[in-house]
């Protein structure tokens, strides 16, 4: 891409063409990033600054997109182009981790909690957060190595790259929907209360024989489960869409695919983490926990 003509457009050449969408997500997003940083500071919780740092980052990537858009020199500008792309591979990273770290502060609660070689695997938080550093820098460096490659060995290793990072992100989601149904059979296990006596004083939380309860009659503490299940559903149906995709560009930039598959999904599963209840506080988790 580096010997593109003179004048041409990478993003009209990757598919990006509406102005008034990007700007409305840029818009919602601008509403979720000030939520969660407020909810960041009243109900501190790892998950809030994670999700938070999300919205900033595609609060910025849309506005970048916009301007890639709208403007024809910024679209011409492949540097603005290689940000963009930086950004936004960047952003998916907060909600996987958000949804992950969620579902191992709600196993936290349980009094039994799963064991076995699979579960000791899916509770390393260090080796999730590897594996989704090496998709998004994978994906990164095939994104830079396909714009700037001046060779086509280098423009199809960036390609082979891109490829590999999409089937990361794809497994990691998977693990996030198989962790949502260890979650929902640890919550089910049982249902009696054991109250914490140093709870939060807003919202009294419980150890039970299943999982994470609230005392509130919130959805979040009610339907919670079902809810995290629908998020990592959101997830797997965004990386699917990338997968099913993934050797025919011109399908995955269709803004007419793109945006109800990939950016509605995810707008979807980080507002979910808005229903109250949903997220324990951080003073509430049992630290004591082997899944904390």
């Amino acid at each position: 891409m580096a010997s593109a003509p003179a004048g041409y457009n990478y993003a009209k050449g990757s598919g990006i063409e509406s102005f008034p969408a990007a700007v409305v997500f840029a818009v919602i997003y601008a509403f979720l990033l000030v939520f969660f940083l407020f909810r960041s500071f009243t109900r501190p919780t790892f998950v809030f600054f994670i999700v938070a740092f999300f919205c900033l980052l595609r609060f910025t990537g849309f506005i970048i997109r916009a301007l890639l858009a709208k403007v024809p020199a910024d679209g011409e500008n492949v540097n603005l182009f290689i940000a963009y792309e930086v950004i936004y591979n960047t952003g998916f990273f907060g909600i996987m981790y958000s949804t992950y770290t969620l579902i191992l502060d709600r196993v936290a609660f349980a009094k039994n909690p799963p064991r076995g070689p699979i579960y000791f695997i899916l509770k390393r938080r260090f080796l999730f957060r590897l594996a989704l550093s090496a998709a998004v820098s994978t994906g990164i460096t095939g994104s830079i190595q396909m714009l700037l490659g001046t060779q086509q060995s280098t423009i199809s290793t960036g390609e082979t790259l891109r490829k590999v990072a999409i089937y990361i992100f794809l497994v990691c989601t998977i693990l996030v929907f198989l962790q949502a149904f260890i979650l929902a059979r640890v919550e089910f296990s049982g249902t009696n209360p054991i109250r914490r006596p140093h709870a939060h004083p807003k919202l009294i939380s419980a150890i039970t024989e299943g999982g994470y309860r609230s005392a509130t009659r919130s959805a979040g503490g009610k339907y919670g489960i079902y809810l995290l299940i629908i998020i990592a559903l959101l997830l797997v149906a965004r990386e699917a869409f990338f997968a099913a995709t993934i050797s025919n560009p011109t399908a995955q930039d269709n803004e007419h695919l793109w945006y109800p598959l990939a950016a509605l999904t995810e707008l979807l599963a980080v507002g979910i983490f808005a229903v109250p209840g949903l997220v324990p506080a951080r003073s509430e988790i049992p630290q004591d926990s082997e899944w904390a």
